[in-house]
């Protein structure tokens, strides 16, 4: 089968739910699509008010902190991600890499610490694990707390040679706060994270708290049978046609075991051309491809989107130029969306309850566009519980 850019496009805008927003009792299926990122904080409420008709910020805090319906974790790429609490296994378990899959993109780090403490990734993972388990239980304030929390606990079962090791001053960032044993938790915090080990718990002020799935949730982390195909066909309905690379790159992974997750549904696959290149599609999502069209309108998509959280970034924005505003290496921007492409970004200011909000467009706009996208901006102020004081349309330099 042959693709179109446009196509494409206009397939996974139904995927991810943004060429027709959802119904509220279509929240799990909005986030468990292919789950939100959230990094900056607040990220996937953003994410979920382009989904979801008439949600509210209560009505989505609600579903996270109170009636557990989602479940925050730190999940593919090591990013914290939102996903429906019944999935979390599908989000977690299959992050975990086998003998031999390493390195994962977010422990690569670590060799500094394990080389100066004089222990391996083998050893120390299994002690950090079982000073997670303290987080059944408790609730830990802040993410350097829990570093400094759990290292200390990993200590006491160190030899006792090795302990000044542990504790002396981090070669990392802040020598002065953290020390190479709380730097070396840090990164192992992640696949404690995968086995359900550390969950997010409720935000206190601007600091998050930290404490076990099972403390979180009230039960174990329930298994699910073939979690790390159901994952591989998420990524593929939301992201496909895509190859391997492409999945082993949105997971965070080592290629090995981008290969091995990718290999579990094989058979399911079928070949897509586009762009002078073959890439690959569920069966079952070849007819809704070839069937694709129109778009989505204009959305405001917020930093971080998970339609932005593509490979493919030529399909959202040809021009690399552009590309560069829109995924920075920090603080990405929000997004403006014209029917599935790229047609500029905008950055809000938020003070004492009044929203600012800047546009840039690669072009100039018609005036009933720009005035739509004024529209989408009072929406979402009033999403985030904010006056509008201005939305401000500025050239691209």
């Amino acid at each position: 089968m042959n693709a179109e850019p446009q196509a494409i496009r206009s397939y996974r805008l139904m995927a991810h739910h943004l060429d027709q927003k959802l119904p509220m009792a279509g929240l799990e299926q909005a986030a468990g699509a292919c789950g939100l990122q959230n990094s900056p904080p607040g990220s996937w409420e953003t994410a979920l008010f382009n989904r979801l008709q008439g949600c509210t910020l209560q009505s989505l805090q609600d579903a996270l902190y109170r009636h557990k319906r989602l479940v925050q974790a730190w999940s593919y790429r090591g990013v914290p991600a939102v996903f429906p609490t019944a999935e979390s296994d599908v989000f977690l378990s299959p992050l975990a890499a086998l003998p031999g899959e390493e390195p994962w993109i977010y422990t690569r780090g670590v060799t500094a610490a394990l080389d100066f403490a004089q222990l391996s990734f083998g050893e120390l993972l299994p002690l950090v694990k079982k000073a997670a388990a303290f987080l059944n239980g408790h609730t830990v304030k802040s993410k350097e707390e829990l570093d400094r929390v759990l290292a200390a606990l990993v200590e006491q079962d160190l030899p006792p040679e090795k302990r000044a090791l542990w504790n002396a001053p981090s070669m990392y960032g802040s020598p002065d706060r953290q020390t190479v044993g709380g730097a070396a938790v840090s990164f192992l915090l992640r696949p404690c994270s995968f086995a359900g080990l550390v969950v997010f718990g409720e935000r206190q002020g601007a600091s998050p708290t930290f404490t076990s799935f099972r403390s979180w949730v009230g039960s174990e982390m329930q298994p699910v049978a073939h979690a790390g195909n159901l994952l591989v066909r998420k990524f593929l309905h939301c992201y496909g046609p895509a190859a391997p690379a492409d999945l082993a790159a949105w997971l965070g992974c080592s290629p090995a075991q981008g290969r091995r997750l990718w290999g579990g549904v094989q058979q399911e696959l079928e070949p897509v051309h586009t762009g002078g290149k073959t890439r690959w599609l569920l069966a079952s999502d070849l007819e809704r491809l070839r069937c694709a069209g129109g778009g989505g309108g204009l959305l405001l998509l917020g930093p971080h989107d998970p339609y932005l959280d593509t490979q493919d970034r030529a399909l959202l924005v040809e021009d690399k130029a552009l590309q560069r505003l829109v995924w920075r290496t920090v603080a990405n921007p929000g997004v403006i969306l014209e029917n599935g492409r790229a047609a500029g970004i905008w950055k809000a200011k938020s003070q004492g309850g009044r929203l600012e909000l800047t546009l840039t467009t690669w072009a100039p706009l018609p005036p009933a566009q720009a005035r739509r996208l004024e529209e989408l901006a009072e929406q979402y102020a009033a999403f985030r519980q904010a006056r509008l004081q201005a939305c401000r349309f500025e050239p691209l330099a």
